[in-house]
């Protein structure tokens, strides 16, 4: 089970790809989305909030704290918060588990499970290098999306699929989701 939340940075295609794929390898997924991600869904996105929760196996409101996956005792092997917003790396950062997503990082990085944030934020201060260090130097993969250009990316979609086979990479999932450095 990987749980996957989607947050309110820009960038939100990284987020839904990653369903999509993992859905298509029969992996299951919980999915949260913040109530600032659903306002950049609607402006990034020509595709229905719905459309989106159904590619995963199950859905849990972002203010539910009492979601069975914010418990250390849920069993699910990794999550990817992915876009992950800087407010939502500065709260992991700081240990302030206000809502579902900044609580089930929390559980996985106080039960040694696989944590990966795919922040979208340029230019970063200091304080964000500083918070994804914090986070960093507790296991998690900070993975920004970054798209390589080796592959020679003739689409938007090969660019969004490098990042997507980073983290699958990052996830131990084969992909050919993007053309590897020879």
């Amino acid at each position: 089970m990987i749980v996957v939340g989607i947050t309110g940075a820009s960038g939100v295609i990284y987020g839904v790809r990653l369903l999509e794929v993992l859905k298509k390898l029969n992996i299951k997924t919980s999915l949260v989305i913040s109530d600032a991600a659903k306002t950049v869904i609607k402006e990034e996105l020509n595709i229905t909030l719905d459309s989106i929760i159904n590619l995963a196996s199950e859905y849990y409101e972002f203010k539910d704290l009492t979601a069975s996956i914010n418990s250390g005792s849920f069993k699910f092997d990794s999550v990817v918060i992915v876009p992950c917003s800087m407010k939502t790396v500065s709260s992991i950062a700081t240990g302030f588990a206000s809502n579902t997503i900044t609580r089930v990082a929390d559980v996985a990085l106080k039960e040694h499970r696989k944590l990966i944030l795919v922040p979208r934020e340029t230019p970063l201060r200091s304080i964000h290098l500083e918070n994804m260090l914090k986070i960093s130097n507790e296991g998690a993969v900070i993975l920004p999306a970054m798209p390589g250009f080796y592959q020679k990316p003739e689409t938007l979609n090969d660019q969004i699929d490098f990042v997507v086979g980073k983290i699958l990479d990052s996830l131990k999932i084969d992909n050919n989701l993007y053309t590897r450095w020879k």
